[in-house]
């Protein structure tokens, strides 16, 4: 018999893989718990939840509720708080009557083109948020 046949002899699974496993996991958490008490990270100042920083911008599926929430400053004449408010209301209600929309159109006929009453708002809506979405990128 060749030496390529022979079984080669290997630790055994438990307890001397185990253990030298546990032994190297426990020099690294060591490694970097001293680290952590030696060199620890500083403290940066307190996040303000009302300022987000101009570089901060959220994905790119909510950039169209962001952006909306900047231009809903046009809504101020009705109040200090108007703008956050329908900012928020607005976006909300849209997404009920999405959650509505297959309860609100209930005509018999299904092909687009006999329906053009839900055709125009749908391509108003798809425009509005892609527009938004193109808006809060480039902004």
């Amino acid at each position: 018999m060749s030496d390529k046949s022979k079984p080669k002899n290997l630790l055994p699974f438990w307890p001397h893989y185990v253990l030298s496993e546990l032994i190297a996991w426990y020099v690294i958490l060591g490694i970097l718990v001293t680290l952590a008490a030696f060199l620890p990270a500083g403290l940066e100042d307190r996040a303000n939840p009302l300022l987000t920083p101009e570089h901060v911008k959220p994905e790119w599926y909510f950039l169209s509720v962001y952006q909306f929430l900047k231009v809903a400053a046009v809504f101020s004449f009705l109040g200090a708080d108007a703008p956050r408010l329908l900012g928020i209301v607005i976006p909300g209600i849209a997404m009920a009557a999405l959650f509505f929309l297959p309860f609100l159109d209930r005509g018999p006929k299904r092909p687009a083109r006999q329906r053009p009453r839900m055709l125009i708002i749908l391509v108003s809506v798809l425009v509005i948020l892609i527009g938004l979405t193109l808006w809060g990128q480039y902004s």
